[in-house]
């Protein structure tokens, strides 16, 4: 008889878990209380503008291909990649009236290289070996900590890691930031390579070094962009999820999880109740239940408290990433002071996340922030003649903070809008926009059930890294199981498509410490 699943949260991560275990032979229908799939990757529609409402970087494109080879396709037969050249371009702080520093990141490893060089002579010497260290340690990642449940530690300490572990002891114990500035003395340098951590939802003063790897990434890697928008990786994968035989309900929000005792044993889900389009309470039942949606709402909200394994007192001891101001722009004219991606950075560099994540949160003013024009490459996201903008300034993890449209949550968009036509040097900026939508904290929690209005999900801190983070399955109840960006293996798009296959591995009883085979095989 086939086995029915549920999945609750229609973002990346869900999506994602319900094509796998569609292609594994459930029976799966997927609940998203939105009109929209997407979750955090969803899209804005206004005006001509196609907005991705949050992620916006396409790394890791080997992990990607590998999802899309689960599914029995390509990433380069689902999406039109395109190579970003240079990957992104930083504007440092001007200082006694100057214009903004400005270095380009290139699209190959030797063009960043020449550019470390040319700002720090023997930097680029360093960057080689710092960048070798960055791709040997993401290599072991990928084999032994990304793809695992941790269900079994023995396939992930192999020979292999217990050769490294006096390496990798260095690498968790030490932050970021400390590794960078033992190699490299020139603070845009050290604040090109501390950044990263920010994707990680932390700071390079708490992220292990261990991190360094994602240096590997863009500067080595480089940057890719898919043409029409991240959203086109929730659209593919949303309609290989249909073609694999999952039903996706949208407006269909869950109320709560269903179980029922099981002899003396723990309990068991049942089901899912939910809302119909109607606001009527229905159920569904389901041997299986896989929350995909932010963790602390599927725990505190959907389960009573004698059945959570993660509950509030829990998260009271956990570290949250940081919450987000967002704004979306429509800005007539063109904006060449401004690349695909563009980051700008604050001479108080401590200060700036001490802001964000110290004891006495505040917005920092002014704010290392990230400007994103997806019309430098993709004239399909505005109307002939505009632009498209998209600008996201890391802020406490806090709803208190206000929602869009509050008075002083548009002053602080007035601000950053300054910031960013002060340091490109575009005086019109803000008389040039003809649309605007911002998004803060509040809009976060509200609309998604983001966990203290966090726009990523819980920090990548060494307490909340790898084994250390929560697991992918409940504790107290069978059949419930986790998928997304607050459960490992972590944060980002490609870590939520690594969730979705280890649910797979969880039900299978795999205990392996790589992916799976290619494609999924249904189990006999």
């Amino acid at each position: 008889m086939t086995q029915r699943a549920a999945v609750i949260g229609g973002g990346v991560s869900g999506l994602a878990t319900a094509a796998l275990l569609a292609r594994e032979g459930y029976d799966v229908t997927l609940f998203e209380g939105r009109e929209r799939v997407g979750g955090r990757a969803g899209l804005l529609e206004e005006s001509g503008f196609r907005f991705d409402e949050g992620p916006s970087w396409y790394l890791m494109p080997e992990v990607f291909d590998h999802f899309y080879r689960l599914l029995g396709t390509r990433a380069d037969e689902q999406l039109d990649l395109v190579q970003l050249d240079p990957g992104y371009e930083i504007l440092y702080e001007p200082r006694d009236g100057k214009p903004a520093d400005r270095l380009r990141v290139g699209a190959t490893r030797a063009e960043n290289v020449a550019m470390f060089e040319a700002v720090e002579p023997g930097a680029g010497a360093v960057l080689e070996e710092y960048l070798d260290s960055a791709e040997e340690v993401y290599e072991l990642a990928k084999r032994h900590f990304l793809y695992t449940t941790f269900a079994d530690l023995r396939p992930v300490f192999t020979r292999e890691v217990r050769g490294h572990l006096g390496r990798f002891l260095g690498l968790l114990t030490r932050p970021l930031d400390r590794f960078v500035r033992r190699r490299f003395s020139d603070d845009r340098l050290r604040q090109l390579l501390g950044y990263p951590a920010v994707f990680l939802g932390s700071s390079p003063f708490a992220t292990p070094s261990m991190y360094h790897l994602m240096s590997h990434l863009d500067l080595d890697d480089g940057v890719l962009y898919p043409r029409g928008g991240l959203v086109r990786v929730v659209d593919t994968i949303a309609a290989l999820a249909e073609e694999a035989g999952a039903t996706i309900r949208t407006s269909s929000p869950v109320t709560r999880i269903a179980t029922k005792p099981i002899g003396g044993g723990k309990p068991s889900v049942i089901g899912v109740h939910y809302l119909d389009e109607n606001g009527e309470e229905q159920f569904h039942a389901a041997g299986t239940v896989v929350a995909a949606c932010d963790l602390f709402t599927a725990e505190t909200k959907l389960l009573p408290p004698a059945l959570r394994t993660y509950p509030e007192r829990w998260w009271a001891k956990r570290t949250p990433g940081p919450g987000a101001l967002l704004l979306h722009l429509g800005v007539r004219g063109e904006l060449p002071e401004l690349g695909h991606h563009t980051l700008l950075f604050t001479r108080d560099w401590h200060g700036n996340f001490d802001a964000i994540f110290g004891k006495n949160p505040s917005i920092p003013d002014p704010a290392s922030l990230y400007v994103c024009k997806p019309s430098a490459t993709d004239p399909s996201v505005a109307p002939e003649g505009y632009e498209n903008v998209f600008v996201l300034v890391p802020v406490p993890a806090d709803p208190g903070i206000g929602h869009g449209g509050d008075p002083h949550v548009e002053r602080l968009g007035d601000a950053v809008i300054e910031q960013v036509a002060a340091w490109a040097g575009i005086p019109d900026l803000a008389d040039r926009i003809v649309f605007r939508r911002t998004v803060a904290p509040g809009d976060l929690a509200d609309r998604l059930g983001a966990w203290r209005g966090t726009a990523l999900g819980p920090a990548h801190t060494l307490r909340q890294s790898a084994f250390f983070r929560a697991g992918n399955v409940s504790k107290r109840v069978t059949g419930l199981l986790y998928a997304g960006g607050s459960t490992i293996p972590g944060i980002g798009l490609p870590m939520c498509l690594i969730s979705a296959e280890l649910v797979i591995k969880r039900l299978r009883g795999d205990v392996s410490a790589g992916p799976l085979p290619e494609p999924l095989e249904a189990r006999a």
